[in-house]
This record gives structure tokens, C-alpha cells and sequence, in this order.
């Protein structure tokens, strides 16, 4: 349809002619908050990764891309995205303004899953340009109530551990009184159908003050992350108990630690470098002695994994953390080959990954030990769970995080007998079943736990 594009018999072209950008083209150098060593240092080299492939408009299998898979719209498409931040950056035919609603409107439904990463041919990784644009973004327009709200959770949460039972209940009871609960949606911008979850009554931290802080008999640190510490704290418990039976002693830190996920999600980069920064120095003592730091919540541990290393590319202690960050599952296979789970011979599990455990993980290592206990074990193929943090509870994103659940996850769920087993590593995966189910998901650490078996969970 289109004479001489494939083949000219006459004409002559030289091998740069008809290049994209020209032998000569060269991206302009602008100030980030991240480094993006990968891509000569460059934002702008960064978003010409994409070369137009579309592998990430797709309905089905994997992760990549979320939005697009509900929305179906080119601009919600890791491509659209990447492409815009380019037009934008070169500014010919957009201005070069970190203000650009349009370009805010698109990655506004990026759920940051970081499948792309990992998924596109090319690499594309729309949450890193996601989170950079936010930040430039914000200098220009002040945040709204609610990016403080969800970004800043972990001090909200420590705040409300300060006293045990006494102040995480003044914390809950607001939540739990149906006209203050929808007065506190309405300024927070949270979808009506949601439920905010729920403080326990003490952190995992405050309840084993007697244990923690034993450094120097340590062998291995865990990691207490917010979710983790202050709303699932059993999940920490029964991590801890697996590491014990498999001959490790444990390290909890005494003070209150975040890797600042939230953070990124909505551009506040500066506070985020600073949460890295107190890591590397107030660890030093572990990193340095080449301990593993052992995490359940894949989010979490995707931090260390990639943007610690975005933030400090050259820093070797940087490099030596984000070599000793390791899933439970991780660990279990790499460094204790003599563990043996214990036996789910005849119990049926249904797994679902995180999608940063996908991405930047894989689910192999989680995979391996469930199977050790002679468990039948499907994964599902169910890309993102649609809640995706604070995602699935903005209200105006309640549809889109509404569909991605029921695509797949959802309906396996219903369709689980109630004595199969549901697990998933992620803190907002378990939220969305719990959500909109009557079942309960488990961690993968309290299906393999002696003493917080999966018996104690069933319901």
C-alpha cells in the first residue's frame, strides 16, 4: 500500500537518512531528582526507550500495562506515556512545562506496578518517570490533603502505636463511626466503598520489646515495614518463627524504619532520598557485615532494588543493600538450602503475586517452597490487583481499580472452595480481597508458619 517503503529499486538512501531522529540528535540534559544511570544519566534518553513495539497494549498474559488493560486508551499505555514524556521534554510540540495537565492526566492512572520494567522489550519504566514528573509537578502546584495522608503513612501509623491499645484505638474510632468515616473519605478523596483499614492494637515491634535489639546475636535483620508492623503484625511474628526453626536468629530494629514507598507514588522525591539516606547510615554497621535484610512486603523491597540504586548509582554501600535485600521466599532458597517447610500434603493453594514481586522478584523462589510442602499450588495469571496502594482508594480511580480486580483475581477467589488456601505477599492485594470477598488472603510466610499455622486463619 505504501510504494518504495520496503523496497526501492532506484532510489539511493544513505544508511542515517531517514533515521527517526538523525545521526546528530542529542537529548537536552535536565536536573532530576533521580539519576537514571542506566540512561547516560538522562530523563530524556530515559523516555526514548520506547520505539513504538505496543507490547504493552494487551489484555492477557502478565502484569504490563494495568491501565490499559481497563481503559484500552493509548495515552494510559506504557507507550503513550513514555511518549508524551518525550514530546514533553523536547518541547516542539508541547511546551517544556512540568506543569502540563495533560501529561499529568495520563500517568495519572499509572499504578506504578513497575511491570513495564521488566515486560517491555525495551525496558520502559513509566512508575520511575512517573514519580519524577510528580516531583517537578508539585513544585509548580501545591499537593493536595490527601498525598499527605497516604504518602506520610508510616509516621501516621507510628504516631498511632505511641502508647499501645490506648491510642491505636483513638486512632481507629473515627474510622469506625459511619458518619466520621465518611466526612474523613470526603476530604481525603477515598472512594465510598472503601473501608480504611485498621491499626492493631500494638505493633509487632512493641510487642516483642524483650526481643529486639540484639544485634550482636543477630544472623539475619527483618524487616519491620509499616504494613507489616502496624496492621498485620503477626505476619512478622510468623516470619519470625520460620527464621528461627530454620536456624536463624532474627534482628528487629528497636527505632521506627520506612523505606518511604508511598512517597514516590506522589512525586515527594526529596523526602524519599532522605528516608534512603538515614537507612545507609544508621545500617551501616549491617550493610557493612554483609547481613541480609529479609523483608516481607514486595514493595518495600523493591525499594532497595531499584530506587536506592537510581538515587545513589555510585555509592557501594548503596549497591551492597540493594545485594543483601531479600524476600522471606528468597532467602529461605538461597541461604538456608537445609530448610524444610512444613508439610500441606492434599491442601490446595492459590497464589497470587505482587506485582513488584513479579517484576523485580519473580515468584520461582515463592513458588519452590510452597510446592516443598507437598501443597498443589496454582498462580494465578492475574496481572495487578487494581488496589496498588493508595490507587484503589482514590475515589475517582475506584472504577478502573474495580475492573482490574474482577479481570482475574477476583473470580478466582469466589471460585476458591473455602478450604483452599489464598496467598499474597502484598499488603494492598490482601486489602482488595478482603474488600470485596468474604474470604481472607494469607501471607506466604503464614502458610508455612509452625506455630501461626494456616488452620488459625481459615474462615
Amino acid at each position: 500500500m505504501n510504494p518504495g517503503k520496503l523496497v526501492d529499486p532506484v532510489a539511493v538512501y544513505e544508511p542515517h537518512e531517514n533515521l527517526r531522529l538523525g545521526a546528530g540528535y542529542q537529548s537536552d540534559k535536565i536536573e532530576t531528582y533521580f539519576q537514571f544511570p542506566e540512561d547516560k544519566g538522562s530523563f530524556a534518553e530515559a523516555t526514548l526507550r520506547c520505539v513504538g513495539v505496543g507490547a504493552c497494549r494487551k489484555q492477557s498474559p502478565g502484569t504490563m500495562c494495568p491501565s490499559y488493560m481497563a481503559t484500552q486508551e493509548e495515552r494510559h499505555s506504557t507507550r503513550g506515556r513514555a511518549h508524551l514524556l518525550w514530546e514533553l521534554l523536547e518541547g516542539n510540540v508541547m511546551d517544556r512545562d512540568w506543569g502540563n495537565e495533560q501529561v499529568r492526566e495520563a500517568l495519572d492512572l499509572c499504578l506504578s506496578c513497575k511491570a513495564c520494567k521488566s515486560e517491555c522489550p525495551v525496558n520502559v519504566d513509566v512508575a520511575t518517570y512517573k514519580a519524577e514528573f510528580l516531583a517537578h509537578y508539585h513544585e509548580q502546584h501545591p499537593h493536595p490533603l490527601r498525598d499527605y495522608a497516604f504518602g506520610f503513612m508510616d509516621r501516621w501509623a507510628h504516631l498511632a502505636s505511641a502508647i499501645p491499645r490506648v491510642t491505636t484505638r483513638l486512632a481507629n474510632l473515627p474510622l469506625q463511626l459511619p458518619g466520621v468515616s465518611s466526612v474523613i473519605k470526603q476530604l481525603l478523596g477515598v472512594a465510598a466503598q472503601r473501608r480504611l483499614p485498621q491499626f492493631a492494637p500494638r505493633s509487632y515491634q512493641s510487642s516483642v520489646k524483650s526481643e529486639i535489639g540484639r544485634a550482636a546475636q543477630s544472623t539475619v535483620l527483618l524487616w519491620p515495614d509499616t504494613w507489616n508492623n502496624y496492621y498485620h503484625p503477626h505476619v512478622l511474628a510468623s516470619a519470625r518463627e520460620v527464621l528461627v526453626n530454620a536456624g536463624f536468629t532474627p534482628h528487629t530494629p528497636r527505632q521506627h524504619v520506612c523505606c518511604g514507598r508511598p512517597l514516590y507514588d506522589f512525586g515527594f522525591l526529596d523526602e524519599a532520598r532522605s528516608y534512603l539516606e538515614k537507612i545507609l547510615r544508621e545500617f551501616a554497621p549491617f550493610i557493612d557485615a554483609g547481613t541480609a535484610f529479609v523483608f516481607l512486603e514486595p514493595s518495600c523491597a523493591s525499594v532497595f532494588r531499584d530506587e536506592l540504586l537510581n538515587f545513589f548509582p555510585t555509592d557501594e554501600r548503596a549497591k551492597r543493600l540493594g545485594e543483601q535485600t531479600l524476600l522471606l521466599s528468597e532467602f529461605l532458597v538461597r541461604k538456608a538450602p537445609g530448610y524444610t517447610p512444613p508439610s500441606l500434603a492434599g491442601q490446595r493453594i492459590v497464589l497470587h503475586g505482587h506485582c513488584h514481586h513479579k517484576s523485580l522478584f519473580k515468584m520461582k523462589d515463592e513458588l519452590t517452597i510452597l510446592r516443598a510442602t507437598g501443597a498443589e499450588v496454582e498462580l494465578l495469571d492475574a496481572g495487578c490487583c487494581g488496589m496498588a496502594g493508595p490507587f484503589g482508594f482514590e475515589k475517582e480511580k475506584y472504577e478502573v481499580s474495580q475492573a482490574l480486580g474482577e479481570r482475574v483475581l477476583l473470580p478466582a477467589v469466589r471460585d476458591a472452595a473455602p478450604e483452599t488456601l489464598l496467598v499474597t505477599d502484598g499488603f494492598s492485594c490482601r486489602e482488595q480481597i478482603a474488600q470485596n470477598t468474604d474470604r481472607r488472603a494469607l501471607h506466604f510466610v503464614e502458610a508455612i508458619c509452625h506455630r501461626f499455622g494456616p488452620g488459625s486463619f481459615k474462615r
